[in-house]
């Protein structure tokens, strides 16, 4: 045997001897297996398994730093680096047909043997010693990989809904401040016309009319008539022409915003009679900039309770400053969590509620039966690709625990996988996509709660039930 081959060996014995996967191995075991080692070298940044792919050998790191590294969304998640001693690749070996759970980079240039599947074989079947000790490395990491994984994917989440509420608080945040900025161009104008009408010579019943008027406007900006394109045309230019013949100038301006707040020909009409030629046209415009006026404040009032009411749905959501178990009411936990997903939703997704109105309120962690809502729903969003019908069912189920129904008419799950939806890093989505966490969160969740969820599927129909106690005992 060349020299360079008898050092490498020895320097393998060494490293096999001091590896916790090899504890209980006798001398002679040990250099048996360096003796089988493969020697394996890589350059920095060279890719020596791919998460996927077919598992086919174990490997020991003689030199250098390897990263692990595995998909989750649209990223990259570091689970482990690797150095001198440490193993990798027994977890695929494990399973008949198994496929690497991570993509293994070198980080710089290193030194590897590789113990191919024959001997590893061949070694669980010799020595038991050893078969101990891989299980317990391997029930390690796979905590570790969930751990991770779970973190990831609550973060992940959390991104998505964040950044679905900076979409549904900048709508409302960008139209009150549009409206606030037209609202001081209008005011100055309607002060104007206020100190015009002043000096017109109006007398007593006038100026009652005109208070009438104010009231009226604050009542039809704040409850403007629905009317489609065409009905609206016709009203405009029918009223634009009326406005025109009785000498109010910007009658093309001011017609669309009188027929916007519901103001009619007859009603213009009516205000004519007690008001000369000259100062009627004053009038018009001074009732059009104000119904303007008025309707910008309803605008900015709209969008203010807007924002609230998504902060108020946030923070109840999350069940900020309350003890980890409340006393809740499911169907405001999930029309919560409908508020949170409303940037998915309006995609083209109709929800559709049947609630129980026996549905009494249940000890639960209202947070974390939240996310339960989440995942399911916006896995129903996932599956219908943003268009869809879910139907929502809540309901008693005995006098001990409810059950809510989450249906989506998407394409369905396959029979032969619905047993694994609920399995850890088990999914169907494609790579990248999916992390194979939501559910299996969902299912850990439930079972917190001392409840049991299942599903049933055919393609346009698919159910998640959930079975919660009204009375959670911990």
């Amino acid at each position: 045997m060349p020299r360079s081959a008898v050092v490498f060996q020895k320097m393998n014995a060494e490293l096999i001897r001091n590896q916790l996967l090899f504890v209980g191995l006798s001398q002679q075991e040990i250099d048996w297996l360096a003796q089988m080692a493969e020697e394996i070298s890589l350059k920095k940044g060279e890719v020596l398994m791919e998460e996927g792919t077919p598992g086919d050998a174990l490997y020991l790191v003689v030199e250098g730093t390897l990263e692990v590294t595995k998909r989750s969304g649209n990223s990259e998640v570091v689970l482990a680096m690797r150095g001198v001693g440490e193993v990798f690749g027994e977890m695929s070996l494990l399973e008949p047909g198994g496929l690497h759970s991570a993509t293994v980079h070198a980080v710089n240039d290193s030194k590897l043997f590789k113990i191919s599947k024959t001997v590893f074989d061949e070694l669980l079947t010799k020595h038991p010693a050893a078969t101990l000790a891989i299980l317990r490395t391997v029930m390690t990491r796979l905590r570790n990989t969930e751990a991770m994984m779970k973190q990831n994917e609550k973060m992940a989440s959390l991104g998505t809904l964040a950044a679905g509420l900076a979409h549904e608080l900048n709508n409302p945040a960008a139209a009150a401040r549009r409206s606030s900025a037209q609202m001081r161009d209008i005011l100055i104008a309607w002060q104007q016309l206020t100190m015009q009408i002043g000096i017109l010579g109006l007398d007593v019943q006038q100026i009652q009319t005109l208070n009438r008027l104010r009231d009226e406007m604050i009542k039809r900006s704040a409850n403007q008539p629905a009317l489609d394109p065409i009905t609206r045309s016709d009203l405009e230019s029918d009223l634009q022409a009326w406005l025109e013949d009785h000498n109010v100038p910007d009658a093309w301006d001011v017609a669309p915003t009188l027929v916007s707040c519901g103001w009619k020909i007859t009603d213009l009409q009516n205000l004519s009679v007690g008001l000369s030629d000259a100062q009627f046209p004053s009038v018009v415009r001074w009732l059009c900039v104000g119904c303007s006026t008025f309707s910008l404040l309803d605008e900015v009032t709209k969008s203010a309770e807007r924002i609230s009411e998504i902060v108020k749905a946030v923070k109840s959501y999350s069940y900020l400053d309350q003890a980890p178990v409340q006393s809740i009411e499911v169907h405001e936990g999930i029309e919560n969590t409908l508020t949170i997903l409303r940037s998915r939703l309006k995609q083209g997704v109709t929800i559709k509620r049947n609630y129980g109105t026996d549905l009494p309120r249940i000890d639960a962690y209202g947070s974390e039966l939240n996310q339960v809502w989440t995942n399911i729903i916006d896995n129903a969003i996932d599956a219908m690709q943003g268009r869809g019908i879910i139907t929502i069912k809540t309901r008693r189920n005995g006098d001990e625990r409810i059950m809510i129904e989450i249906t989506d008419n998407g394409p369905g799950i396959p029979p032969e996988i619905q047993p694994r939806v609920f399995d850890p890093f088990f999914t169907t989505k494609p790579p990248g996509v999916g992390t194979g966490l939501g559910l299996n969160i969902t299912y850990n969740i439930v079972q917190k709660h001392r409840g049991d969820i299942s599903v049933s599927s055919k393609p346009g129909e698919t159910t998640f039930r959930v079975e919660l106690p009204i009375q959670l005992k911990t």
